[in-house]
């Protein structure tokens, strides 16, 4: 399992907060009781559920103690009284009781055998219970691919190969099959955030906070350098600064929102 580090993944907190405010804006409950929040990292979303739905009850779960104890150092400042930090594997997540709103941001494409898992999570729900849930789709885009070509292309390729999720998440049509016969409504969009970034080579530091992680972490210090230096060159080549020396990132991002059958 990858140790994340909440800083580097902070470093980029404006972006990533940008898909669950969109997100939760879709979300048609008036009131739900139960929330939970699949793959909550450092609780940023999760406060933003609990700022929407202060009545409610809401867990964040998450896998990496990283990330929890960031979340729960943010709960120490107050405000958190609704929720409860819970260290799980969302592969094998099952709720105690029904859940009026199932939300995950940015985290189930980290899981495989999308077909028997959105179903399942579907199953968990309440009648007219919300599945609520964004994933980035950009794995066809140059930075992913300069990912992957500088994985295959070195001493460390044996190594690495396995670890690439070339394709975690299907094409939006995938997920209407997959939803559509338990969801009463069902919706689904895609939106390109073109995330304006400042400093050098700020796409590499994006991916140093999610993708770029488990990768590093399999290989030695000398190695490390060597993979950096290799994929920061293509990543430059792919994302020229603009005339004001920042840079523009495209990050095609999938939402789903399925209301369960009453």
């Amino acid at each position: 399992m990858a140790q994340w580090e909440p800083s580097q993944y902070l470093k980029f907190e404006s972006e990533r907060m940008r898909p669950p405010v969109d997100l939760v804006g879709r979300i048609p409950l008036e009131s739900p009781g139960t929330v939970y929040d699949l793959g909550c990292g450092t609780g940023n979303a999760t406060r933003l559920l609990a700022g929407r739905w202060p009545g409610a009850r809401i867990a964040g779960i998450d896998s990496s103690p990283e990330m929890l104890a960031k979340a729960r150092a943010g709960a120490d400042q107050g405000g958190d009284e609704g929720i409860g930090w819970i260290e799980a594997d969302l592969a094998h997540f099952h709720p105690p009781y029904p859940a009026d709103l199932i939300f995950s941001n940015a985290a189930l494409h980290w899981l495989d055998d999308h077909a028997a898992l959105f179903p399942r999570l579907m199953s968990f729900l309440s009648p007219g219970g919300v599945l609520a849930v964004q994933m980035p789709r950009n794995h066809a885009e140059p930075a992913f691919s300069a990912l992957f070509e500088t994985a295959r292309s070195g001493p460390w390729a044996d190594r690495l190969d396995p670890l690439l999720r070339t394709a975690p998440v299907a094409a939006p049509a995938a997920y209407y099959d997959l939803l559509a016969p338990f969801a009463g409504r069902l919706e689904i969009w895609e939106t390109v955030y073109h995330q304006v970034l400042t400093g050098d080579n700020p796409v590499v530091e994006f991916a140093k906070g999610t993708v770029l992680r488990p990768l590093l972490e399999a290989l030695n210090e000398r190695e490390r350098a060597d993979f950096l230096a290799g994929y920061t060159a293509r990543v430059a080549a792919a994302y020229p600064p603009q005339a004001d020396g920042r840079t523009i990132y495209p990050f095609r991002r999938l939402f789903l929102v399925a209301v369960n059958r009453d």
